[in-house]
């Protein structure tokens, strides 16, 4: 595997928990006495709440995973052929 899929897989995993917390602001944004999903099912601010803890977590550790790559590429650069 190269640095580059590397930090292109950390981008997607980014991505992905930009989404999964943009989804679970919006249903705790529409959430309240009474509201409902598109399903009928009421929406668990708890539930919710966890969602958005556990894409905060899969994003940082997204973001290491893509600036350790960078600076190995930074490392590979600065190195000198002799």
């Amino acid at each position: 595997m190269t640095i580059s899929s590397i930090m292109t897989t950390a981008l997607s995993g980014m991505q992905t928990q930009q989404t999964r917390l943009t989804e679970a602001a919006a249903n705790i944004a529409g959430s309240g006495p009474g509201a409902a999903t598109q399903t009928g099912a009421e929406i668990s601010l708890a539930n919710e709440m966890r969602d958005v803890m556990s894409a905060e977590t899969g994003f940082k550790a997204n973001a290491m995973v893509f600036e350790t790559g960078a600076d190995l590429w930074d490392v590979l650069m600065s190195i000198k052929r002799d």
